[in-house]
């Protein structure tokens, strides 16, 4: 049985070759993410595996199904990049990994929150120069400050956990209110309310047409003056010319993403030797108040192993006809 693997980089041949010792797969493995400028040259395989910045539309799984591809195989837990309708017409099953170390996440975003407030980025630049003054520095005390979460998924779970443990008040918003997170004392509300209501927001749902731009001109000027957004979930949940203006007017007081609207052609990849033009992103990353990681929040060793384990067995389950380990995991 063989998987073909798109946007692949060092460390995910090493986890699944380590992997697939347990299976015994054939791989092949592009660097290239997947859409249509490589989808013709793709020799014919049983399944396909791509992550958060691969496209595959309509038109690519019509060229895939002629190709004998029967699985698409996303080792992330987003699937907005798939046509499942186009998938399910071609008869091709879709799986996904819903959960690898949820803590993981929570943990970057909790991560880009002291980092923000601390300014500790700065701190160590500052005193590998040899300056040790404070002027500039000055942060505030997490404990007792509200934090409104939006999806109490996995992640969002694991990180109202997080912050309740921090000593912080903790509001929440979803479709489905979890009751272990009530008895925790995490506080279900409306969206403005938490918007209106918190310190921090952290945004951890998924990417869908009702939540494309969720973080917007209306909702940033519900949001407390001064507040704090995080964003660890997906880039279009954002929308970042919304975010800059607020940014300038000071309305918003600080912003960590993990993730960017636009960052298929500039995230996983060195560009320091390059000029980057996209002028939002350059924007973002002159203000003395955001803070930009690369989409490194699930980039743990527990979590790739986990995302391999379940990835692998997907593919085989489904290839082979049996019941899934993971039914959770089964999109289409």
């Amino acid at each position: 049985m063989n998987i073909t693997f798109f946007s692949t980089h060092p460390y995910d041949r090493e986890f699944f070759e380590k992997g697939n010792e347990a299976f015994g797969f054939s791989f092949t493995f592009f660097e290239t993410h997947l859409g249509p400028h490589i989808v013709k040259a793709v020799d014919p395989t049983d399944a396909i595996c791509v992550f958060v910045n691969d496209k595959v539309n309509a038109d690519v799984i019509s060229i895939l199904a002629e190709k004998g591809v029967r699985v698409i195989a996303l080792r992330c837990a987003g699937f907005n990049n798939v046509d499942l309708q186009a998938a399910k017409a071609h008869h091709m099953q879709v799986c996904r990994v819903p959960a690898y170390s949820p803590e993981a996440v929570a943990e970057h975003a909790l991560a880009l929150i002291l980092t923000l407030n601390r300014k500790t980025h700065k701190a160590y630049n500052r005193v590998r120069e040899q300056n040790f003054l404070l002027h500039g520095l000055l942060g505030f005390t997490l404990k007792g400050k509200t934090v409104g979460v939006i999806g109490t998924g996995n992640i969002g779970a694991s990180f109202c956990r997080i912050m309740v443990g921090m000593g912080c008040r903790v509001l929440a918003h979803d479709i489905r209110e979890n009751p272990d997170l009530q008895s925790l004392g995490v506080t279900y509300t409306s969206q403005e309310e938490l918007l209106r209501s918190s310190d921090i927001i952290s945004l951890h749902c998924p990417l869908m047409a009702e939540t494309h731009h969720l973080i917007n001109s209306k909702t940033l000027h519900w949001m407390k003056k001064g507040a704090m957004l995080i964003n660890t979930s997906r880039g279009g949940l954002i929308d970042t010319d919304a975010v800059i203006e607020a940014l300038k007017d000071q309305q918003l007081g600080y912003l960590g993403i993990d993730v960017y609207e636009q960052e298929e052609k500039i995230f996983f990849r060195d560009l320091s030797q390059s000029i980057i033009a996209d002028d939002s992103l350059q924007r973002l990353m002159a203000f003395p108040n955001v803070l930009v990681t690369a989409h490194q929040a699930f980039f743990t060793r527990e979590a790739l192993q986990e995302i391999t384990q379940v990835t692998l067995s997907n593919v085989q389950d489904l290839l082979q006809h049996q019941p899934m380990r993971h039914p959770e995991a089964l999109l289409v």
